[in-house]
Protein backbone atom coordinates (compact mmCIF):
# COMPACT_ATOMS: atom_id res chain seq x y z
CA UNK A 1 0.00 0.00 0.00
CA UNK A 2 1.55 3.10 -1.01
CA UNK A 3 2.20 5.50 2.19
CA UNK A 4 1.47 9.71 2.23
CA UNK A 5 4.11 11.31 2.10
CA UNK A 6 3.84 14.87 2.31
CA UNK A 7 6.70 16.99 1.74
CA UNK A 8 7.55 14.20 -1.36
CA UNK A 9 4.23 13.95 -2.78
CA UNK A 10 3.81 14.94 -6.43
CA UNK A 11 -0.26 15.09 -5.52
CA UNK A 12 -1.50 18.87 -4.24
CA UNK A 13 -4.62 18.58 -3.03
CA UNK A 14 -6.39 21.75 -4.40
CA UNK A 15 -10.27 22.94 -4.24
CA UNK A 16 -12.26 26.44 -3.79
CA UNK A 17 -10.19 28.78 -1.95
CA UNK A 18 -10.90 28.62 1.94
CA UNK A 19 -11.65 31.87 2.87
CA UNK A 20 -11.55 30.74 6.85
CA UNK A 21 -13.71 30.68 9.89
CA UNK A 22 -13.03 34.03 11.30
CA UNK A 23 -15.71 34.21 13.54
CA UNK A 24 -17.23 37.88 14.78
CA UNK A 25 -14.17 39.32 12.80
CA UNK A 26 -14.58 41.78 9.83
CA UNK A 27 -13.58 40.42 6.76
CA UNK A 28 -14.35 43.57 4.65
CA UNK A 29 -11.00 45.35 4.56
CA UNK A 30 -9.30 41.63 2.79
CA UNK A 31 -7.98 42.34 -0.67
CA UNK A 32 -6.93 40.09 -3.40
CA UNK A 33 -8.18 37.61 -5.22
CA UNK A 34 -7.18 34.18 -3.93
CA UNK A 35 -4.54 32.44 -6.34
CA UNK A 36 -2.68 29.13 -5.87
CA UNK A 37 1.54 28.61 -6.25
CA UNK A 38 2.53 25.07 -7.34
CA UNK A 39 6.14 25.88 -5.72
CA UNK A 40 4.23 26.81 -2.31
CA UNK A 41 2.02 23.81 -2.59
CA UNK A 42 5.59 21.50 -1.94
CA UNK A 43 6.42 23.56 0.61
CA UNK A 44 3.16 24.41 2.66
CA UNK A 45 -0.30 25.65 1.75
CA UNK A 46 -0.18 26.13 -2.37
CA UNK A 47 -3.24 29.07 -1.83
CA UNK A 48 -2.00 32.88 -2.02
CA UNK A 49 -4.55 35.53 -0.67
CA UNK A 50 -6.46 37.35 0.03
CA UNK A 51 -4.34 39.57 2.73
CA UNK A 52 -6.36 41.29 5.05
CA UNK A 53 -4.50 44.57 5.96
CA UNK A 54 -6.56 46.71 8.17
CA UNK A 55 -5.93 50.26 9.13
CA UNK A 56 -2.53 49.16 11.07
CA UNK A 57 -1.18 47.64 7.97
CA UNK A 58 -2.29 50.26 5.71
CA UNK A 59 -0.37 52.98 7.78
CA UNK A 60 2.73 50.38 8.51
CA UNK A 61 3.56 49.71 4.67
CA UNK A 62 2.97 53.79 3.81
CA UNK A 63 4.81 54.67 6.53
CA UNK A 64 7.76 51.47 5.64
CA UNK A 65 7.58 52.84 1.92
CA UNK A 66 8.49 56.11 3.04
CA UNK A 67 11.52 55.28 4.54
CA UNK A 68 12.29 52.34 1.76
CA UNK A 69 11.92 55.81 -0.84
CA UNK A 70 14.32 58.06 1.61
CA UNK A 71 17.06 55.54 2.18
CA UNK A 72 16.89 55.00 -1.55
CA UNK A 73 16.81 58.32 -2.98
CA UNK A 74 20.19 58.76 -0.07
CA UNK A 75 21.76 56.21 -2.39
CA UNK A 76 20.56 57.29 -5.40
CA UNK A 77 22.16 60.66 -5.15
CA UNK A 78 25.34 59.31 -3.74
CA UNK A 79 25.89 58.00 -7.22
CA UNK A 80 25.22 60.94 -9.06
CA UNK A 81 21.74 58.84 -10.58
CA UNK A 82 24.26 56.80 -12.34
CA UNK A 83 22.39 53.31 -12.64
CA UNK A 84 25.70 51.19 -13.15
CA UNK A 85 27.40 52.96 -10.31
CA UNK A 86 24.47 52.63 -7.98
CA UNK A 87 23.99 48.26 -8.78
CA UNK A 88 28.37 48.44 -8.51
CA UNK A 89 28.19 50.37 -5.14
CA UNK A 90 25.06 49.50 -3.62
CA UNK A 91 26.50 47.37 -0.87
CA UNK A 92 28.88 49.87 0.26
CA UNK A 93 26.01 52.66 0.42
CA UNK A 94 24.80 54.43 3.54
CA UNK A 95 22.55 57.16 4.94
CA UNK A 96 24.48 57.53 7.86
CA UNK A 97 23.15 58.93 11.90
CA UNK A 98 24.13 62.47 12.10
CA UNK A 99 27.67 63.30 13.81
CA UNK A 100 28.75 63.43 17.28
CA UNK A 101 28.82 67.21 17.97
CA UNK A 102 24.99 67.36 16.91
CA UNK A 103 24.39 65.13 19.84
CA UNK A 104 20.21 64.70 20.35
CA UNK A 105 19.89 67.61 18.34
CA UNK A 106 18.28 68.23 14.82
CA UNK A 107 21.00 68.25 11.99
CA UNK A 108 20.47 69.27 8.58
CA UNK A 109 19.10 67.23 6.19
CA UNK A 110 22.72 66.63 4.33
CA UNK A 111 24.23 66.25 8.00
CA UNK A 112 21.95 63.39 9.45
CA UNK A 113 18.16 64.94 9.37
CA UNK A 114 16.93 62.58 6.28
CA UNK A 115 18.61 59.86 8.45
CA UNK A 116 16.16 61.23 11.74
CA UNK A 117 13.25 61.29 9.57
CA UNK A 118 13.52 58.25 7.95
CA UNK A 119 14.00 56.33 11.10
CA UNK A 120 10.89 57.79 12.79
CA UNK A 121 9.11 56.46 9.59
CA UNK A 122 10.54 53.22 9.79
CA UNK A 123 9.81 52.97 13.70
CA UNK A 124 6.31 54.20 12.89
CA UNK A 125 5.94 51.20 10.27
CA UNK A 126 7.51 48.57 13.16
CA UNK A 127 4.96 49.42 15.80
CA UNK A 128 2.18 49.98 13.64
CA UNK A 129 2.74 46.20 11.97
CA UNK A 130 3.32 45.43 15.74
CA UNK A 131 -0.32 46.26 16.21
CA UNK A 132 -1.49 44.90 13.40
CA UNK A 133 -0.43 40.99 14.44
CA UNK A 134 -1.99 41.99 17.84
CA UNK A 135 -5.13 43.31 16.88
CA UNK A 136 -5.57 40.73 14.43
CA UNK A 137 -4.97 37.81 16.44
CA UNK A 138 -7.74 39.51 19.10
CA UNK A 139 -9.98 39.17 16.24
CA UNK A 140 -9.81 35.76 15.68
CA UNK A 141 -9.63 34.53 19.30
CA UNK A 142 -5.85 33.54 19.31
CA UNK A 143 -2.90 33.92 21.83
CA UNK A 144 -0.43 36.92 21.58
CA UNK A 145 2.29 34.52 20.87
CA UNK A 146 3.50 35.98 17.47
CA UNK A 147 2.97 39.96 19.16
CA UNK A 148 4.83 39.23 22.23
CA UNK A 149 7.58 37.51 19.73
CA UNK A 150 7.74 40.09 17.66
CA UNK A 151 8.20 42.48 20.37
CA UNK A 152 11.45 40.83 21.94
CA UNK A 153 12.49 41.61 18.02
CA UNK A 154 11.20 45.22 18.11
CA UNK A 155 13.21 45.46 21.73
CA UNK A 156 16.67 45.16 19.76
CA UNK A 157 15.31 47.25 17.24
CA UNK A 158 14.33 50.12 19.67
CA UNK A 159 17.37 49.58 21.84
CA UNK A 160 19.66 49.78 18.67
CA UNK A 161 18.24 53.05 17.00
CA UNK A 162 15.92 54.97 19.97
CA UNK A 163 17.05 53.93 23.97
CA UNK A 164 21.12 53.87 23.39
CA UNK A 165 21.58 56.58 21.77
CA UNK A 166 19.08 58.44 23.75
CA UNK A 167 20.86 56.87 27.14
CA UNK A 168 24.74 57.97 25.14
CA UNK A 169 23.05 61.74 24.55
CA UNK A 170 24.16 61.28 20.75
CA UNK A 171 21.81 60.06 17.69
CA UNK A 172 25.80 58.73 16.23
CA UNK A 173 25.58 56.18 18.14
CA UNK A 174 22.80 54.67 16.19
CA UNK A 175 23.15 52.24 13.48
CA UNK A 176 23.57 53.13 9.65
CA UNK A 177 20.88 51.91 6.38
CA UNK A 178 23.22 50.06 4.40
CA UNK A 179 24.70 46.51 3.89
CA UNK A 180 28.35 46.48 4.05
CA UNK A 181 28.11 49.76 6.80
CA UNK A 182 26.06 48.08 8.86
CA UNK A 183 28.36 44.96 9.22
CA UNK A 184 30.91 47.48 9.30
CA UNK A 185 29.14 49.40 12.61
CA UNK A 186 28.85 45.77 14.18
CA UNK A 187 32.52 45.30 13.81
CA UNK A 188 33.59 48.46 15.04
CA UNK A 189 30.94 48.40 18.22
CA UNK A 190 32.72 45.40 19.08
CA UNK A 191 36.15 46.61 18.59
CA UNK A 192 35.42 50.04 20.68
CA UNK A 193 33.63 48.23 23.39
CA UNK A 194 36.67 45.77 24.41
CA UNK A 195 35.22 43.03 22.32
CA UNK A 196 31.21 41.72 22.37
CA UNK A 197 32.48 37.78 23.18
CA UNK A 198 33.14 39.29 26.92
CA UNK A 199 29.52 40.44 26.89
CA UNK A 200 27.58 37.87 28.92
CA UNK A 201 24.30 38.63 27.43
CA UNK A 202 25.49 38.75 23.98
CA UNK A 203 26.71 35.01 24.49
CA UNK A 204 23.37 34.22 26.01
CA UNK A 205 22.00 35.67 23.01
CA UNK A 206 24.20 33.32 21.10
CA UNK A 207 23.20 30.73 23.23
CA UNK A 208 19.77 31.10 22.15
CA UNK A 209 19.83 31.91 18.63
CA UNK A 210 21.66 28.48 18.11
CA UNK A 211 19.47 26.73 20.31
CA UNK A 212 16.60 27.88 18.34
CA UNK A 213 17.82 26.87 15.68
CA UNK A 214 18.75 23.41 16.60
CA UNK A 215 15.13 23.01 18.63
CA UNK A 216 13.33 24.13 15.32
CA UNK A 217 15.34 21.72 12.90
CA UNK A 218 14.66 18.92 15.64
CA UNK A 219 10.84 19.98 15.61
CA UNK A 220 10.58 19.78 12.01
CA UNK A 221 12.83 16.91 11.11
CA UNK A 222 10.60 15.00 14.04
CA UNK A 223 7.44 15.75 12.59
CA UNK A 224 8.19 15.09 8.74
CA UNK A 225 9.96 11.89 9.89
CA UNK A 226 6.17 10.65 11.51
CA UNK A 227 3.95 12.75 8.74
CA UNK A 228 3.24 9.41 7.37
CA UNK A 229 1.24 8.76 11.04
CA UNK A 230 -0.81 11.94 11.18
CA UNK A 231 2.06 13.81 12.78
CA UNK A 232 1.77 16.74 11.30
CA UNK A 233 -1.75 16.81 12.75
CA UNK A 234 -0.29 18.17 15.83
CA UNK A 235 -3.48 19.84 17.38
CA UNK A 236 -4.94 16.74 17.27
CA UNK A 237 -2.07 14.32 18.72
CA UNK A 238 -2.10 17.22 21.73
CA UNK A 239 -5.69 16.23 22.58
CA UNK A 240 -5.82 12.56 21.72
CA UNK A 241 -2.13 11.28 21.75
CA UNK A 242 -1.27 8.90 18.22
CA UNK A 243 1.12 6.54 17.40
CA UNK A 244 2.98 9.66 15.55
CA UNK A 245 3.61 11.18 18.77
CA UNK A 246 4.29 7.77 20.80
CA UNK A 247 7.15 7.17 18.05
CA UNK A 248 8.35 10.70 18.22
CA UNK A 249 8.99 9.97 22.04
CA UNK A 250 10.37 7.27 21.97
CA UNK A 251 12.74 8.01 19.57
CA UNK A 252 13.85 11.00 21.76
CA UNK A 253 13.92 9.05 24.65
CA UNK A 254 16.01 6.19 23.06
CA UNK A 255 18.36 9.12 21.53
CA UNK A 256 18.81 11.89 24.46
CA UNK A 257 16.47 9.93 27.43
CA UNK A 258 14.55 12.72 27.35
CA UNK A 259 11.56 14.21 25.12
CA UNK A 260 9.12 17.34 24.66
CA UNK A 261 5.29 17.25 24.49
CA UNK A 262 4.00 17.97 20.31
CA UNK A 263 2.78 21.32 22.79
CA UNK A 264 6.53 21.36 24.76
CA UNK A 265 8.61 21.65 22.03
CA UNK A 266 6.75 24.65 20.72
CA UNK A 267 6.98 26.63 23.98
CA UNK A 268 10.94 25.48 23.89
CA UNK A 269 11.47 26.91 20.91
CA UNK A 270 9.44 30.05 21.25
CA UNK A 271 11.27 30.88 24.47
CA UNK A 272 14.81 30.22 22.87
CA UNK A 273 13.82 32.16 19.83
CA UNK A 274 12.46 35.16 21.97
CA UNK A 275 15.28 35.05 24.74
CA UNK A 276 17.45 35.79 21.46
CA UNK A 277 16.70 39.25 20.95
CA UNK A 278 15.60 39.52 24.50
CA UNK A 279 19.09 39.59 25.99
CA UNK A 280 20.95 40.66 22.89
CA UNK A 281 19.31 43.93 23.42
CA UNK A 282 20.09 44.07 26.83
CA UNK A 283 23.93 43.30 26.25
CA UNK A 284 23.81 46.14 23.64
CA UNK A 285 21.95 48.52 25.99
CA UNK A 286 24.43 48.08 28.49
CA UNK A 287 27.75 48.49 26.21
CA UNK A 288 28.72 52.23 26.54
CA UNK A 289 25.91 53.19 29.35
CA UNK A 290 27.82 50.75 32.17
CA UNK A 291 30.27 48.88 31.08
CA UNK A 292 32.98 50.55 28.75
CA UNK A 293 35.43 47.80 28.13
CA UNK A 294 33.76 43.98 28.48
CA UNK A 295 37.47 42.60 28.55
CA UNK A 296 38.10 44.32 31.46
CA UNK A 297 35.02 43.60 33.55
CA UNK A 298 35.58 39.86 32.18
CA UNK A 299 38.78 40.08 34.00
CA UNK A 300 37.17 41.76 36.82
CA UNK A 301 34.62 39.02 37.81
CA UNK A 302 36.23 36.28 36.40
CA UNK A 303 34.71 35.75 33.11
CA UNK A 304 38.16 35.83 30.84
CA UNK A 305 41.20 34.90 31.90
CA UNK A 306 43.90 37.46 32.96
CA UNK A 307 46.86 38.99 30.93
Amino acid sequence: MAEYQNIFTQVQVRGEPEYGMAGNADLADRVGKPSFSGLFGWLGNAQLGPVYLGPYGVVSLAAGLIWFTMVGASFWGQVDYNPALFMRELFYLALEPPAPEYGLSMPPLSEGGMYLIASFFLLVSVLAWWLRSYTLAEQLGMGKHISWAFASAIWLFLVLGLFRPILMGSWSEAVPYGIFPHLDWTNNFSLTYGNLFYNPFHALSIVFLYGSTLLFAMHGATILAVSRYGGDRELEQIADRGTASERAALFWRWTMGFNATMEGIHRWAWWFAVLTTLTGGIGILLTGTVVDDWYAWAQVHGYAPPL
